[in-house]
């Protein structure tokens, strides 16, 4: 069966639309990203690399592919001595917008442009200064004519509004879909997790929902909140968006697998499965939620897992190289490993983790602190000996209570 057609609204009134995953993680493993900024300065530097990801997330089920411009904000690129700002905001997103097309379109998805949260908000607060950052990526996106735009990776929902407020006035008429990076209970500044929603829908949003920081089952109770308040509220035609993490997350603190010890370099033995994903899927889609996809730790492989879950609901759409839920394993030349040829097998396995003295859980960096602490401020120069020694000092002490 071919995908499915039409705009993006239109799609999510029809049934789910499936996005992608995560590019900062995946093309750090790959070498493409450098960890810690987590800036798209490879749409100039590694195109190919960045096309050839776009690819595997469109055989995989994707109906929606973002431009790789998550942390391009002109603030964000120049960073704490960053060199990414040297290429230019507007030539980075705009290469990361005309890669996306060429790869996306042909296929017959959708293309979004995307903001996330700015160094400019938690380091003064000043909604005039954040806005003036967002247009200049704005600019960009309207040029090239984007079939939507997804505000994303927000850890308070104030920042969130302000850049929806700004997409709603810079580009009418064009869907735009925010999301937060928080929990079950609240943003970082308290506002609960299903007044965010609220507020996001207010602010004029077509689609809210929660990205990043926390896996899939704790991203969809967070998300189910929202659903809950943004419909008793009144906004019925309201949609809602879930891309969580691909890491199991029971143990996260308020910031999530940011506050985890084993964030980012570590965190491989956390992977959710193909079969949670499609579990996933299953329950994002009972619970009302439409736009549904992946963020950091998301590969091709987990579209994929939710893409065949959804097949019947997308019209019997089944992705390239779909697994059936083992069934290419009756061709297997062992027999035990032909018995796993069931989708009984797949979903009451427990697998192992070959990890006989590992923790299960872990104790998280929770320092507490946000915008306005000096610590969490930004700035252009690079992080200086005197600011590693605060920082350290500052953990000294919260290991110790005094904080």
């Amino acid at each position: 069966m071919p995908r499915a057609t039409g705009g993006f609204l239109e799609r999510l009134d029809r049934g789910p639309v499936i996005g992608d995953g995560g590019f900062v993680f995946a093309l750090e493993k790959r070498g493409y990203v450098e960890a810690g900024p987590w800036t798209p300065e490879s749409v100039i530097e590694n195109p190919e690399a960045v096309k050839q990801l776009h690819r595997e997330f469109l055989r995989a089920g994707s109906d929606v592919c973002q431009a790789f411009t998550f942390y391009a904000s002109e603030d964000k690129l120049k960073n704490r001595g960053n060199k990414a700002g040297d290429h230019g905001v507007y030539a980075i997103n705009d290469h990361a917008c005309k890669i996306v097309k060429e790869v996306t379109y042909p296929e017959g998805s959708l293309v979004a442009g995307g903001l996330s949260q700015t160094p400019t908000y938690i380091s003064s607060g000043d909604k005039e200064q954040v806005q003036a950052e967002v247009r200049k990526q704005l600019q960009v996106f309207k040029d090239n004519e984007v079939d939507l735009m997804i505000c994303e990776y927000y850890e308070h929902v104030e920042e969130a509004e302000w850049h929806v407020e700004a997409v709603k006035e810079f580009m009418p008429g064009v869907p735009v879909c925010a999301s937060l990076c928080i929990n079950e209970t609240s943003d970082v500044h308290g506002v609960p997790t299903g007044e965010c929603g609220v507020k996001l829908a207010r602010a004029g949003a077509d689609v809210v929902g929660i990205n990043c920081h926390f896996d899939p089952f704790r991203c969809l109770e967070a998300t189910k909140k929202m659903v809950k308040a943004v419909r008793e509220a009144g906004f019925d035609k309201v949609h809602f968006m879930i891309q969580p993490l691909a890491y199991m997350t029971p143990d996260a603190s308020v910031q999530g697998f940011i506050d985890l010890p084993e964030f980012p370099f570590a965190l491989e033995p956390r992977i959710c499965t193909r079969f949670e994903m499609a579990k996933y899927a299953r329950e994002s889609y009972a619970a009302g939620i439409r736009f549904i996809g992946g963020c950091c730790g998301f590969e091709p492989y987990h579209i994929r897992a939710v893409s065949e879950e959804l097949s019947a609901e997308r019209g019997g759409y089944l992705p390239h190289g779909t697994i059936n839920w083992g069934k290419c394993l009756e061709k297997h030349t062992k027999p035990w490993v032909r018995a796993r040829a069931s989708r009984d097998y797949w979903e009451n396995l427990n697998p192992g983790t070959g990890r006989p003295y590992s923790s299960s859980l872990s104790k998280c960096d929770a320092w507490g602190i946000t915008k306005g602490h000096e610590l969490v401020s930004q700035h252009e120069e690079a992080t200086s000996t005197e600011e590693l020694k605060k920082g350290i000092e500052f953990k000294r002490r919260v290991q110790k209570g005094v904080c």
